[in-house]
């Protein structure tokens, strides 16, 4: 892969900016159908307080293996495809989206600046 520019590995600021986009529209979308209210206590908000997550998480599995990344992915001109090339297939996404909510595999990060996300997924995110 290239060293910078179209087909290299995305780096931090772009995913991270992905990131922020994604769970912008999640909560958005979390707010808009399931009432989600960002300022309610827990006590208060029962289950609605994992919404924007669950939304979240339901973007990435529908949007990656369809659009070739979720809506932030494609907006800062990133996309996912296999480590190898190719399209992701299905069960990808939710591995990757699985760990991704866990949060910790996507902050650490290999030499190559690929999340352990991506790797467990044998997932690599590009720039488009």
């Amino acid at each position: 892969m290239p060293e910078s520019g179209s087909g290299s590995i995305a780096r931090p600021g772009r995913r991270i900016g992905a990131l922020l986009i994604d769970y912008a529209a999640a909560t958005v979308i979390a707010t808009a159908f399931f009432g989600y209210d960002q300022f309610a206590l827990p006590a208060e908000a029962g289950l609605t307080m994992f919404a924007p997550m669950m939304v979240f998480a339901l973007l990435q599995v529908l949007f990656i293996p369809t659009i070739g990344g979720s809506p932030g992915h494609r907006i800062l001109g990133m996309r996912l495809q296999l480590a190898g090339g190719g399209w992701v297939g299905l069960w990808r996404p939710i591995v990757r989206t699985l760990l991704l909510l866990v949060v910790i595999p996507a902050v650490v990060w290999d030499a190559d600046q690929r999340g352990l996300h991506d790797k467990a997924a044998g997932t690599v995110l590009l720039r488009a």
